[in-house]
């Protein structure tokens, strides 16, 4: 049986367990990540991590400014299947056209939940309780196109971004493989999205500012859990005349309820928990942040460091 040819597309580290596994299963002809950027503190314009791994493999790689500019190039090539995992780019649909049998992509929701470029932490931000990974027909909507396969796996409360990342990416790949390995025996599912869909648009840095006077506590808390591999949660600190913009890393939500004293007011700092805050409803233990242009540290170490007073209402 001859494997199936193979076009892949995907950019950043997450892609790259997706690239290996297509290249162990089919034969890639083209591996298509985004333009080489600056990246690093130079700024310094380098290769993605997909581009780089699939230079290390061998494989033909382009890295073009706009889709269009590849069109003829594809047009050229047989292929039976693109494989799109965290591209980053939308295909018009005479690119589409292009594959034999269709273009698929591995989405960390269950579609048609949560649809668009951050479902990972749109789902925590939600406090979700499962969630999972699709593989999908693409078309030329946003994330519309029929499934192919899904799988499901329960969300911990104590899960963050990064550790859902961590259940996922293996999960999709073990998807990504069983889809392969049944296309390659001729088996091609499409079976209609249904339900109503959510979406997950983009994360903005705007969107990373915490307000402890319009924000409850669990709205706080979620949102912490959603931001921790960027952009970070950001606050605003008032104290002693002077604004500090921290990011915060860790929070935890109380066992009980403490006695109202005006939104963003700290009511207590203890060494082992942290700054315990009110926010427009409950109250949130923030145990770890990262003061701009200092390294990431304790809660309370902060509040020692800046002279912090249960009382005082310095939390924006």
């Amino acid at each position: 049986m001859s494997k199936l040819k193979t076009i892949f597309f995907g950019t950043p580290e997450t892609a790259v367990p997706y690239l290996e596994l297509t290249n162990q299963i089919t034969d890639i002809q083209l591996v298509v990540t985004q333009a080489d950027k600056p990246r690093g503190r130079g700024m310094f314009v380098t290769p993605c991590p997909v581009k780089k791994r699939a230079l290390e493999l061998g494989l033909p790689v382009r890295s073009p400014e706009k889709l269009k500019d590849i069109y003829d190039e594809v047009k050229n090539i047989p292929f039976d299947i693109g494989v799109v995992v965290a591209f980053g780019k939308i295909f018009r649909p005479d690119f589409l056209a292009l594959a034999k049998t269709g273009f698929l992509n591995v989405h960390f929701s269950l579609l048609p939940q949560l649809r668009g470029a951050a479902p990972v932490q749109h789902a925590l931000f939600n406090n979700f309780s499962k969630t999972g990974i699709s593989v999908f027909w693409i078309s030329p909507g946003m994330d519309d196109g029929p499934l192919f396969l899904q799988k499901e796996i329960p969300v911990s409360p104590d899960d963050d971004a990064e550790t859902l990342f961590a259940k996922l990416i293996p999960l999709g790949a073990d998807g990504l493989k069983e889809t392969l390995l049944q296309l390659e025996a001729g088996q091609t599912n499409k079976i209609p999205q249904t339900g109503e869909p959510t979406f997950a648009p983009m994360i903005k840095k705007e969107d990373a500012l915490l307000n402890f006077h319009s924000m409850t506590a669990e709205e706080i808390h979620h949102k912490v859990r959603g931001l921790v591999c960027g952009p970070k949660a950001r606050a605003v600190v008032h104290l002693a005349g002077q604004e500090d913009v921290v990011q915060i890393l860790h929070t935890r939500l109380p066992q009980c309820t403490a006695p109202s004293a005006g939104a963003g007011k700290v009511l207590c700092i203890e060494s082992k928990s942290g700054i315990l805050v009110e926010c427009k409803r409950g109250c949130i233990w923030i145990m770890q942040l990262h003061p701009a242009g200092k390294k990431a540290m304790s809660a309370a170490a902060y509040a020692n460091g800046r002279g912090l007073k249960s009382g005082t209402e310095v939390f924006e």
